[in-house]
């Protein structure tokens, strides 16, 4: 055994002991699992922790606003729509009539779709406000149009399209109804079609909408808002829908990641057009086509730290980092983790990888 693959193996060894560490020391936290994967350094690690093993599907949250951006992607590759493209081309004169009132002035007509990919339209969030709805009511239910005229008859626009940066999810409800505008059939089919049966990821589920091609797939992990699992809440699928509905396997969201990463899914081209057309989510952070990027920001976030991806609000993460050649996904099914699970990719994870010669 060479010095090099000890060094590795030490290195995953520390990495592992963290990830198992921080799920038992949490008593709000009931299962998790962390995949990393490196050609270059020889790595595949595939693990979970508490009521789950490392073969059962997660919902991973906002995670899947990555695939919903793919899919829009590939129908402009087709030809199919501009990311220039109004947003009143694709969607029903009912759901976009006063859609964006900023200030008396209706900018409906000004949402491109872009704006909706990297979160500049300046719409309100319908995610936080309905979530309280289903966790006060098992029972509640709501279709993606419901929630966005919910949110259009109870909240405001924060800034005129293109003006400022809003991370919402009313964006990618718009996003998902345009998909089956275009394509005539629904958003989890889509799914299914240009992304889970091409790509063999049979694992891969929308939560509440559809089934893993594998019929023998595990049931999903449970995940949990305020110590309440809501795994089985149907209503909650309406409300997540196209913002982040993806299901699905640390093995299965590798080969998603893999095929993005070498441009099977997009061409080159179009994969730095998601990239660089981008806006400012926060410090070190900016946000493209449904892709978060880490960016140096001295004293604040180191160079070490540059990868991209996506993460979600139960604590999971999908991000791939290019300088290591490293693949890095996770979740820890909690929303107290929607920060936290950020920070221990980037502390736990990527700290020690780097370490690794």
């Amino acid at each position: 055994m060479s010095v090099q693959t000890k060094q590795s193996e030490k290195g995953i060894r520390s990495i592992e002991k963290s990830f198992i560490k921080q799920v038992q020391k949490d008593k709000n936290l009931k299962s998790a699992f962390l995949l990393i994967h490196s050609e270059k350094k020889g790595i595949h690690l595939n693990i979970a922790e508490g009521a789950m093993n490392p073969k059962q599907p997660a919902y991973m949250a906002s995670v899947g606003k990555i695939f919903t951006s793919v899919l829009i992607s590939i129908l402009y590759e087709n030809g199919q729509l501009s990311f220039e493209d109004g947003i009143i081309k694709y969607l029903d004169r009912e759901l976009v009539k006063d859609l964006h009132v900023y200030k008396g002035k209706d900018y409906t007509n000004d949402i491109l779709i872009k704006h909706l990919l990297n979160q500049t339209s300046g719409l309100y969030d319908n995610f936080r406000p309905l979530l309280q709805k289903v966790l006060d009511d098992p029972d509640f239910n709501i279709t993606p149009q419901e929630a966005i005229i919910w949110a259009k008859t109870h909240q405001k626009p924060h800034f005129p399209p293109g003006n400022g940066f809003k991370y919402t999810d009313t964006n990618y409800h718009l996003l998902g109804l345009i998909i089956e505008k275009i394509t005539s059939i629904p958003f989890h089919e889509v799914m299914k079609q240009y992304i889970f049966q091409p790509l063999g990821m049979m694992n891969s589920s929308v939560l509440h909408y559809s089934h893993p091609l594998d019929q023998d797939t595990q049931h999903v992990a449970d995940f949990y808002v305020n110590k309440t699992s809501i795994t089985n809440h149907k209503g909650y699928a309406g409300l997540d829908y196209a913002g982040g509905g993806v299901v699905s396997t640390g093995e299965d969201m590798l080969k998603f990641m893999k095929a993005l990463v070498s441009y099977q899914l997009v061409k080159k081209e179009t994969l730095e057009k998601m990239m660089n057309d981008k806006a400012k989510y926060g410090v070190g952070i900016e946000y493209g086509y449904g892709i978060m990027q880490f960016k140096t920001v001295p004293l604040l976030m180191p160079k070490i730290f540059n990868a991209w991806g996506h993460a979600g609000a139960t604590g999971a993460y999908m991000f791939y980092h290019p300088k290591l050649e490293t693949y890095i996904i996770g979740t820890f099914n909690d929303f107290s983790y929607e920060r936290k699970g950020v920070r221990f990719m980037l502390i736990k994870v990527i700290n020690q990888l780097r370490k690794m010669k």
